[in-house]
């Protein structure tokens, strides 16, 4: 390998750990900064898991009661409980509320009082079903990053070490050579270059 050519792939190593590192500390900056949110503001909303025993959790179907039970008692913080609060608690009593239609399937006009009643909890609930489910989105977005954060610094590590392997070669190749020679290998190499 020239000395021109050599001197390429060592910069090129150099700015690839660079651009590797950089992005890989966006990337940990972005999911801290992406679960971070949906942290705070699952916190500030105060949601509590039922109890284990009590009827909340009891009286769902037998998979929505055991998928709820793994958080009951706690305080929502996390994408997965705001997912397993949303389809397993709230959807279930949602087809309840509304017989199996949406807040869009009701017609507009000439609804009973307890048709408007159902109608307006179901947008209640969907509403907050839908938040619930943006957040445990967004959760899942700070995960990916996470991931591909740690991958980069992988990345970025290898490089770093493939840079490392080249400049002992490259120095283990010259340290053996008197200085007239090196001086004689440098000018072949530049004419070969």
């Amino acid at each position: 390998m020239t000395r021109g050519l050599r001197w390429r792939v060592f910069v090129l190593q150099v700015g690839l750990v660079g651009i590797l590192g950089f992005v890989a500390g966006f990337a940990f900056w972005a999911s801290n900064f992406a679960t971070g949110q949906v942290t705070t503001q699952l916190t500030e909303q105060k949601i509590t898991f039922p109890a284990a025993n009590s009827p909340a959790i009891t009286a769902l179907p037998a998979a929505d009661a055991a998928a709820m039970g793994a958080y009951a008692g706690q305080t929502m913080t996390t994408g997965p409980q705001a997912e397993t609060y949303a389809d397993h608690f709230i959807a279930v009593h949602l087809q309840e509320i509304g017989g199996g239609l949406t807040y869009a399937q009701f017609p507009p006009t000439g609804l009973t009082p307890q048709q408007t009643a159902q109608k307006a909890a179901l947008f209640q609930g969907e509403t907050l079903r839908g938040l619930l489910l943006n957040a445990y989105g967004w959760w899942q977005i700070g995960q990916y990053a996470q991931y591909a954060a740690i991958g980069l610094s992988i990345a970025a590590f290898a490089v770093l070490l493939a840079f490392a392997f080249e400049l002992a070669v490259w120095r283990r190749s010259t340290a053996g050579t008197p200085a007239a020679d090196r001086a004689t290998v440098a000018a072949r190499m530049t004419r070969v270059a």
